[in-house]
């Protein structure tokens, strides 16, 4: 993908791709801490131009597909620990789904819902019990058959600027923890503004580079997730971006109850992490993987405090936009 600037025009290679600066400074490093998928050691820099982060040098695509496991993402099944699994994620899904449910009332509801980086479907499928149409996208074609498969979600497997969609066929589209893993972010961003629309929403989610917990835990805060996040957005640098790309920004959000305490506990114990250990295989027995579910469930639980203080001082390890397109 080829950075462009706020005008649309291509810029330098090594450009920063939001503001097209090439003016920066080194900001932190880390490695693989979450699926260990490389030993490698990767850096990130900071655009003095608008503040986003972004690797350097960037990894090819092949390098980058390299770096993600098959089961990136939460898929159900009929264990005991599956059924504790999604029932969890159900219910701290309900946050989002409240989000979106807020922007969608001003939607036109026979207009569908589109969900970039759909997983497992299971956000689209409580969406859809709502009585909303809705379609799932991902890159991973594994991930569209479980979407389809498993929630009963319409799923296609494509990178969204290349999505076999008309112009103008959703009434929204959400984002969730999808741009950090763009080279060229504002590609998806200008996407969606041609597959929404005239008033509709997008709503995006982030990990924010000025939270607490990125200022206390440093490079090893799970929001970095290096090297699968290529760059990193603070609140000013995505609200840039929406508004760059057309989109008039109506709500933010600091406080996500799937993400923020959920993330401090992957930063403490990332091998913890249950979609950690399903890539590294580290569940020898049902057994074994609900013991470690309520630890880690545990640790999410103490978490909570922090994260609800860090969103209501604007500083949550997430945030969330609502916006309109203009």
């Amino acid at each position: 993908m080829t950075a462009r600037d706020q005008t649309g025009q291509a810029t330098l290679p090594g450009a920063c791709p939001l503001c097209g600066s090439a003016a920066a400074t080194p900001a932190i490093g880390g490695t693989d801490r979450l699926f260990a998928m490389t030993t490698h050691r990767f850096e990130l820099i900071r655009c003095r131009g608008c503040g986003l982060l972004r690797q350097s040098p960037m990894p090819s695509a092949d390098e980058i597909a390299s770096f993600y496991p098959e089961t990136y993402w939460f898929a159900a099944d009929g264990t005991t620990a599956g059924r504790l699994e999604e029932a969890y994620r159900r219910a701290v899904l309900r946050d989002h789904v409240r989000f979106v449910r807020a922007a969608l009332e001003r939607v036109d509801c026979r207009a569908p819902v589109l969900d970039v980086g759909c997983g497992g479907g299971l956000f689209l499928r409580m969406i859809a019990e709502g009585g909303r149409k809705v379609v799932g996208l991902d890159r991973s074609a594994i991930a569209a058959r479980v979407a389809l498969r498993v929630q009963g979600v319409p799923s296609v497997s494509s990178m969204l600027d290349a999505a076999p969609f008309a112009d103008a066929s959703f009434g929204a589209i959400t984002m969730f923890h999808v741009l950090e893993h763009l080279a060229d972010p504002a590609a998806y961003v200008r996407a969606a503004h041609r597959l929404l629309k005239p008033g509709g929403r997008l709503v995006v989610q982030v990990p924010n580079i000025d939270s607490f917990q990125s200022r206390l835990f440093g490079s090893r805060w799970s929001g970095l997730e290096l090297p699968r996040h290529l760059v990193g957005f603070g609140v000013r640098a995505l609200r840039r971006l929406l508004e760059q790309e057309h989109f008039e920004v109506l709500r933010t959000k600091h406080f996500s109850l799937r993400d923020n305490p959920a993330g401090f506990a992957t930063s403490l114990w990332p091998s913890l992490d249950p979609t950690s250990r399903r890539a590294r295989q580290r569940d020898r027995s049902p057994g074994s993987r609900l013991a470690k579910d309520l630890v880690y469930l545990g640790l999410t639980a103490l978490a909570v405090p922090f994260a609800v203080f860090e969103a209501a001082c604007r500083a949550g390890s997430s945030v969330m936009m609502d916006s309109v397109r203009r």
